[in-house]
């Protein structure tokens, strides 16, 4: 069975896809996406940010129709918390966190499942993220998804505090799982670090590096994708 990798970009795409891409594959989609045909996956450029994500995701996935795909891949790449994840290491999520839906109030933030509406948590099926992490040699923690990426050393240090666990940032993969679990599809999401999280320093960034990292994850893991029996159902709280 297939595996749709969104990214939000074609950098990342073409990283994930890699030399192989361009062999055929389903192409155009409703809405002017297009999808690149790389053996077992067809990774797609959503745009950035989980609305976007979301909204590609879910485009793809019904086009293709019930039973194209075994399971939804968020890749890219995105910011590392100091200490847990350094500029061009690979992250897996073993957590997918709305970081930012909620609401502020008087005691700090509170995220939306707090108040009773939705989730803010997915979690990738715990035997195949496990798995995919140690074929990359990546970290396996939560990975945040925000609507702004973190710019500033206060900021980093409340989204650590609220998360301890977070190995990095990025502002897709909550949007991909959401759609996902509305089609009934496990998800994972895959992140090389590119920049560490806090103050904005353009010139430490290490996109190319990132990218490279990235790619060099799906050489090895699609051999692990082609194997693995995905689940059947999603997990999300």
């Amino acid at each position: 069975m297939r595996v749709l990798v969104v990214t939000a970009v074609e950098a990342e795409a073409s990283a994930v896809a890699g030399p192989s891409s361009g062999d055929g594959g389903p192409g155009a989609l409703p809405g002017g996406y297009a999808l690149l045909r790389s053996g077992p996956l067809d990774v797609l450029v959503a745009g950035i940010g989980p609305a976007a994500a979301a909204a590609g995701t879910a485009t793809a996935l019904a086009a293709a129709g019930p039973g194209a795909y075994g399971l939804v891949v968020s890749a890219g790449i995105g910011g590392g918390f100091a200490g847990r994840a350094p500029v061009a290491s690979l992250v897996v999520a073993d957590a997918i966190v709305a970081a930012d839906l909620g609401a502020e109030t008087p005691d700090g933030f509170a995220p939306v499942d707090a108040l009773g509406f939705g989730r803010s948590v997915h979690h990738p099926p715990a035997g195949l993220s496990a798995l995919l992490a140690r074929e990359a040699g990546a970290v396996h923690a939560p990975v945040l998804t925000v609507s702004t990426v973190t710019g500033t050393a206060g900021r980093a240090a409340e989204l650590t505090a609220r998360h301890p666990r977070a190995a990095a940032e990025a502002m897709e993969g909550f949007g991909v799982a959401e759609a996902a679990a509305a089609h009934g599809l496990p998800v994972c999401e895959i992140r090389a670090v590119s920049n560490p999280v806090g103050p904005r320093d353009r010139a430490a960034w290490r996109i190319g590096d990132a990218l490279a990292a990235l790619g060099g994850a799906f050489g090895r893991l699609v051999p692990v994708l082609r194997a693995h029996p995905f689940p059947s159902r999603p997990e999300s709280s």
